[in-house]
């Protein structure tokens, strides 16, 4: 039935899968991990040590998400059977219009500084929502404080720097490049992330954030309604408003994060679930609903038939996204139709396999963002995945917080007749979406990855390993990857690959008409990815962290 899967278990680190009977967190950084294994050895449910994960994510991988940033969940809860959404992303402030920055002479928001922290951070509002939900319907002993025990102990005493860490300090303490990088011009950056003498830290030393330490012990303490309508939210708005920032304590007080319908699409003998708009979870199904109209048992895994049949469905799921992707409370989506078998017959019917569709127009450079997993011993599950945007966010560090505020904003157009408009009150285009595959009506892989433009070609390609070709979780994460798009500072899309990909399949796609690339092997500008696949026949729990990461999968 399957075509022949390729082994690719000699990863850098020599990782295998975990496999356990009982839980499972998988996350990109091995001390967030730890966190989350802590929790549910102690009482904990899956919904606890996400939160624990979460939380020290925040504190030891800085420069991919925050407590100042976005987040989106998708929670299986095995007692009622039931998968349930909650979107935590902020909206922009009410004071934030395209008239306010032209005014100001500006064609574009800023990717940096005060005037792109323009979006409330919804972090916070998750992890509370969350746990009240799971609190109330899941198996527990855990307290919301003692969530946060780790996170708080690795902001006050420090954590070494990790590879990922230091490379983005590095690169992000660079007066060559004033618009996206060179960070140290802003004080509170300065002051949390760099040395006294302004040098960033390096691959283990330790670094400690007093600051952000002090912000965890408050939401441990008094919950998020103190970032929101409390100490927290008076800092962060005095330091905004202080240097030209337009967020005030009313768009902070009316936040909120909202429960929302899961999207869906069958594929194979599993049903695809991810998350709907302002996502673009939209877009990762709709490769999936493309490529059931093909035979991918016929198309070697690897080859270069398969690279080019991804890269062709994700243009052709990245053409409806920039059309309607939008905050739906603003603007319809058609999501029945975007979605429908119908239309991916159609979308399929227009790739040729032996050449490249046409140019698109530019596809956005990523993100930075984290994914994780965890399933807990009693079936319930948590695909989570939060971000700042760009590495580091904003690069604004409120005075007394820690806290760094995402830049999600400036992904806002200017432009009056453009689908993701800025308007007040308006939550972003977000490419964050967290993904699960079902089979016999409860969850049986639950996999994400960081990477922006990325976030839809990885998800589809750990699903397609792991559904057609038969890889196990960690042999999918570690296998090639690839990105159709750009990143920061280029002018137009190429084709990503590692160059572990043959030099024969590369030299076909360019063949083709792929732009294609070559760099270097395991880099993560594919993205962080993790998985872990649950046999409800064994009770096996399996699970995988990308080498690309500083990640840990592991169980008990």
């Amino acid at each position: 039935m399957n075509a022949p899967a390729p082994q690719y278990c000699a990863t850098p680190g020599q990782r295998h899968d975990p496999m356990t009977t009982r839980a499972m967190v998988t996350a990109p950084h091995y001390l967030a991990t730890q966190s989350g294994l802590h929790v549910l050895r102690s009482g904990g449910n899956a919904v606890d040590a996400a939160i624990a994960v979460a939380a020290t994510l925040a504190v030891v991988y800085p420069q991919m998400c925050a407590v100042g940033g976005d987040s989106f969940w998708l929670i299986w809860n095995a007692h009622t059977r039931e998968l349930r959404a909650l979107n935590a992303s902020g909206r922009s402030g009410e004071r934030v219009t395209r008239a306010h920055y032209r005014g100001l002479g500006l064609e574009a928001i800023p990717p940096r500084g005060w005037l792109a922290a323009n979006t409330v951070p919804g972090i916070p509002s998750g992890w509370d929502e969350a746990w009240r939900w799971s609190q109330a319907t899941m198996p527990s002993t855990r307290r919301w404080h003692e969530l946060f025990d780790d996170a708080i102990a690795y902001a006050e005493q420090g954590a070494p720097v990790t590879p990922s860490l230091a490379h983005w300090l590095a690169v992000n303490v660079d007066p060559a490049d004033e618009r996206f990088r060179a960070l140290q011009r802003f004080e509170g950056f300065r002051r949390c992330f760099l040395k006294p003498d302004g040098s960033p830290w390096t691959v283990g030393e330790v670094l400690r954030q007093p600051e952000l330490a002090q912000t965890l012990c408050i939401l441990a303490r008094d919950g998020a309604s103190a970032f929101y309508r409390g100490e927290i939210a008076q800092r962060i708005v005095d330091d905004l408003q202080a240097n030209g920032g337009l967020l005030t304590r009313e768009d902070f007080a009316a936040h909120r994060a909202d429960w929302v319908a899961p999207i869906s699409v069958p594929y194979r003998d599993t049903v695809a679930y991810n998350f709907p708009p302002n996502t673009q979870g939209m877009a990762s199904l709709a490769i999936l609903n493309i490529l059931q109209h093909f035979d991918l048992s016929k198309i070697p895994e690897g080859s270069a038939d398969y690279y080019h049949l991804l890269i062709e469905a994700t243009k052709e799921a990245f053409v409806d996204r920039d059309r309607f992707l939008t905050d739906p409370d603003f603007q319809h989506i058609p999501l029945d139709r975007l979605l429908s078998r119908e239309h991916g017959a159609a979308q399929a019917a227009r790739i040729r396999m032996d050449r490249a569709a046409g140019p698109l127009a530019p596809l956005d450079p990523k993100g930075d963002t984290v994914w994780f997993g965890v399933v807990d011993g009693h079936g319930n599950a948590v695909s989570l995945i939060q971000s700042i945007y760009h590495d580091f966010g904003s690069g604004i560090v409120p005075a007394g917080t820690g806290v760094i505020l995402q830049n999600r904003g400036s992904f806002f157009s200017l432009s009056d007749d453009h689908v993701n408009r800025l308007e007040p009150r308006k939550r972003c285009f977000h490419t964050l979406n967290p993904a699960m595959l079902f089979r016999d009506g409860r969850p049986w892989l639950v996999y994400g990855t960081m990477g922006g433009e990325g976030q839809p070609q990885t998800q589809a390609a750990i699903a397609t390993r792991i559904v057609d070709y038969g890889l196990t979780p960690a042999e999918a994460v570690a296998a090639p990857r690839w990105l159709h798009g750009r990143t920061w500072g280029a002018a137009s899309n190429d084709t990503k690959i590692e160059s572990r990909v043959p030099q024969a399949v590369r030299d076909e796609l360019a063949r083709r008409g792929h732009p294609v690339r070559a760099v270097d092997d395991y880099t993560d500008v594919m993205g962080h990815a993790g998985a872990i696949l649950i046999d409800a026949g064994s009770g096996v729990l399996q699970g995988a962290t990308d080498p690309r990461s500083d990640g840990l999968a592991a169980g008990f």
